[in-house]
């Protein structure tokens, strides 16, 4: 392999949707969650993201990323978490990709996602904003810190860091304190409007070396 190989791209000659888009088709395969926020008023709101990923085990923080929309505003779950400070991070397995793509559609602020797209709500422990029920795993977090990131312009988005408070977990994905992974069918994320699941697994131990 030699350099010539490589094209060689300089993201500031690029404009923040392909610079989206080669980061969404590069990075893959990624989770997804739908995360489930609530208004002030009461109003619940459901939003996939992909963005996402556990950051810390102490203390114990998951983060999502949420763009900004084409003209600048914040998008509902972001409006939600940042004036409540609280919101549910549920998982997504295969069987949750119909309803996980159709609560991705712009849906009117207010209207709620878990109506329009078939889930059912289970109320949380310690926050506020329900939980999906079809999901095999929800987190109940409360913000631990938003970090803007850009000029809140095309491409900016903000990192919300949320400290899990509650774990909810489906009976038999836990086994003897670790995760059934046999028992797990996470759905990925790929480029576009492609999704995948878990073809063949294997375990590779890490080498110890003396």
């Amino acid at each position: 392999m030699t350099t010539s190989s490589f094209l060689n791209l300089d993201p500031t000659a690029l404009s923040p949707h392909d610079i989206y888009r080669l980061l969404i088709g590069t990075v893959v395969p990624r989770p997804i969650a739908i995360v489930s926020t609530q208004s002030p008023s009461g109003l619940n709101n459901l939003a996939p993201f992909s963005f996402f990923n556990a950051v810390s085990a102490s203390p114990a923080l998951l983060m999502i990323a949420v763009s900004r929309k084409e003209n600048g505003e914040r998008k509902d779950t972001h409006r939600n978490i940042e004036e409540t400070g609280e919101f549910v991070v549920n998982t997504a397995d295969v069987a949750l990709l119909d309803p996980l793509v159709h609560a991705a559609a712009s849906y009117p602020y207010g209207v709620s996602e878990f109506e329009k797209v078939g889930l059912s709500a289970l109320p949380s422990v310690k926050i506020k904003p329900p939980r999906v029920a079809e999901s095999p795993a929800q987190f109940e977090c409360k913000v631990f810190k938003l970090i803007e990131l850009g000029d809140s312009g095309p491409g900016s988005s903000t990192m919300i860091l949320g400290e899990v408070v509650q774990i909810h977990l489906r009976a038999n994905l836990y086994h003897e304190g670790k995760i059934a992974q046999g028992n797990l069918e996470p759905l990925a994320r790929l480029g576009g409007i492609s999704y995948a699941e878990l073809g063949e697994r294997y375990e590779k131990p890490i080498p110890q070396i003396k």
